[in-house]
């Protein structure tokens, strides 16, 4: 009799992680996809590439914890060899390189974007968290980044000049759209976080 009254309350626990698992895989896999879209950016190390619309996105959509989820997952892949880094590039180069910072950022900013979208969740503007959410995202990666960069040796108004300012419009794009998608999608697929 007991086993008969648990296994409907199993099911649909075992359906919302199937669905949260699916989700952190195809959050994964769209950073993966994103960072094979390179564009070299003249005197700088590091390449422009959609990467933070895709950490920003599927942490707004996915929730923090699902978020970050997808992006430590993504980095595993990466150091496990898999050609998910910028422009098929895998390993532990990467996240020691010049790159490296912004990646290891990665999942907190995503947790960031996911956090302030679950706040904003039943709120009468729910674009304007979003916004809030991916910028601080957004810093969260240029922080690591310049950290990175600074470490390695760059002089830290060097590494400002390097890996913060040609991509400063772009990223502001990168986070209206992002913003966009979490206000638009975010209600819809509740079910994945």
């Amino acid at each position: 009799m007991g086993a008969r009254l648990q296994a409907p309350t199993l099911a649909p626990a075992r359906g919302r992680m199937l669905r949260r698992a699916f989700g952190v895989a195809l959050g994964a896999a769209v950073v993966a996809l994103s960072a094979q879209v390179v564009v070299p950016v003249p005197f700088s190390p590091v390449p422009m590439t959609l990467q933070p619309l895709a950490v920003l996105g599927v942490g707004g959509l996915l929730g923090a914890a699902g978020g970050a989820s997808a992006l430590v997952l993504y980095l595993a892949l990466g150091l496990l060899g898999l050609p998910v880094f910028a422009g098929g590039g895998a390993g532990l180069i990467h996240v020691l390189g010049p790159t490296g910072g912004y990646l290891l950022a990665f999942p907190a900013a995503a947790a960031v974007a996911g956090a302030v979208a679950a706040a904003a969740a039943d709120s009468r503007v729910p674009l304007l968290h979003a916004l809030a959410g991916c910028t601080v995202g957004l810093a969260l990666i240029h922080a690591g980044g310049l950290a990175q960069l600074a470490a390695l040796g760059l002089d830290p108004a060097v590494a400002f000049r390097v890996g913060f300012v040609p991509f400063f419009t772009g990223d502001l794009l990168k986070v209206g759209l992002a913003a966009g998608l979490i206000a638009i999608l975010g209600p819809r697929l509740r079910g994945l976080r």
